[in-house]
């Protein structure tokens, strides 16, 4: 840029501010006015934004996605499984008061069935679909 094309501007900035920009002008081939003019050309590109929000914010909106859809999933697991809990109750006749047999049939396929949920919790595969790949519950 050519002497003629700038323009004069005068600012008042604090002492810390001024001592530090001191510094900076004194290495070679720096200046005061030079060291300004390509902080404020910078910021202007900027526009003015915040520098950890331009940097991050791909990221963070990445991840709020990712959130969004762990929610939604979330929400279709817990409506599946009352669903089918309701659908249960519904079709299965209540075990009679005083039948033992049934009372440890039903806590044996309960037990079963907390083992089975560990041992997949503990192994970290997840079901997907209907498809039974460990021989049912």
């Amino acid at each position: 840029m050519r002497r003629s094309d700038d323009v004069r501007v005068q600012v008042f900035i604090p002492k810390q501010d001024a001592e530090r920009l001191e510094a900076l002008a004194l290495e070679p081939g720096a200046s005061k006015s030079g060291l300004l003019a390509t902080a404020w050309a910078a910021w202007l590109r900027r526009r003015g934004t915040d520098e950890l929000e331009e940097r991050f914010a791909r990221r963070l909106d990445r991840m709020s996605n990712q959130l969004a859809r762990i929610e939604r999933d979330g929400h279709v697991s817990i409506e599946s499984l009352g669903l089918f809990i309701r659908y249960m109750l519904t079709v299965n006749a209540p075990l009679p008061e005083g039948d033992e047999t049934a009372q440890a049939v039903g806590r044996d396929r309960y037990a079963r069935f907390v083992e089975r949920v560990a041992r997949r919790l503990a192994s970290g595969r997840r079901s997907r679909g209907l498809g039974n790949e460990d021989g049912g519950i």
